[in-house]
């Protein structure tokens, strides 16, 4: 690998003897975000080839590989891209595949982890700390900065990301949402066929009905409540309204839980295509009604 600024500590302090297995997990991913940092500030640039920039003597091979998105092989130094997946994916995947290889290279956090977990633990640990280190390659900080500055924590704000990074709607959103100081809930919502969704009823002979669902959702740090994938958006909430009228909006409404039962929040939809990127921003003391 090339040479790396000497401005950020090579290995932070480590998390104190005893530590529980939460506080050295957030230890360790602290850690994987400045490899990547350090990493990204020797690139020319965030594209493939400057993505690879910084791994002498590694090479980029596009091939099919079935279910699986990506991988690398450090004993014939190669990282593998499933070729048939859409392309913010393999973006992601090459920068998840790059942070495999800087984790390898840093002999004091991976035997730290090995002390730490073992078995599916550690391997679940590894794959966590990778999406860290890519999410950080993709969405440094100053664009998160720069974006939730200028939009808020937005519906907007989250389609800026995911267009600016040249990332998927629900990269972006677990990023901008780990990054976003207020009481903010943020969603992904699309149309999806009525017979995909359980307890779902029968679709009729015309044909299947189309029904505005959650896809992916995610809360601010210190956010208690959820939004579970498949929850129905009410036809005349502002998410549903954004999607049929395609102008953003943001008013005063609630959060639609699954349960039936409504939270207030401050709506903000911004619609994308065939989806609408939401936030909901929640009353400082939320209580569902």
């Amino acid at each position: 690998m090339s040479d790396v600024p000497a401005d950020l500590p090579t290995r932070p302090d480590a998390a104190p003897e005893g530590a529980a297995p939460a506080d050295l997990l957030a230890g360790a991913k602290g850690r994987m975000k400045e490899l990547a940092v350090r990493y990204a500030r020797t690139l020319p640039g965030l594209d493939t080839h400057g993505l690879m920039h910084g791994l002498d003597g590694v090479q980029l091979t596009f091939m099919p590989m079935g279910d699986r998105d990506g991988a690398f092989d450090p004993e014939h130094n190669v990282i593998l891209i499933n070729s048939r997946v859409r392309p913010e994916r393999q973006r992601f995947t090459l920068a998840h595949e790059i942070s495999h290889a800087l984790l390898l290279g840093d002999d004091d956090l991976l035997s730290d982890l090995h002390d730490s977990f073992e078995g599916d633990r550690l391997e679940q640990v590894i794959e966590t700390l990778c999406n860290v280190g890519a999410a950080a390659l993709l969405m440094p900080e100053e664009l998160l900065s720069d974006l939730l500055a200028r939009f808020g924590p937005t519906g907007r704000a989250l389609g800026e990301l995911a267009r600016r990074a040249d990332v998927s709607a629900s990269t972006a959103l677990y990023a901008l949402a780990e990054r976003t100081p207020a009481p903010v809930l943020y969603a992904v919502c699309a149309l999806t066929r009525a017979d995909d969704e359980p307890h779902a009823a029968p679709a009729s002979p015309a044909g299947t009905p189309k029904i505005l669902t959650v896809r992916v959702a995610g809360g601010a740090p210190g956010v208690k409540y959820s939004l579970r994938p498949g929850t129905p958006i009410p036809d005349d909430h502002p998410v549903a309204v954004a999607l049929d009228t395609r102008l953003p909006i943001s008013q005063a409404s609630y959060v639609p839980f699954r349960s039936g039962r409504r939270m207030p929040a401050q709506v903000d939809a911004f619609p994308d295509r065939q989806r609408v990127l939401v936030s909901f921003l929640l009353p400082d003391r939320p209580g569902p009604t």
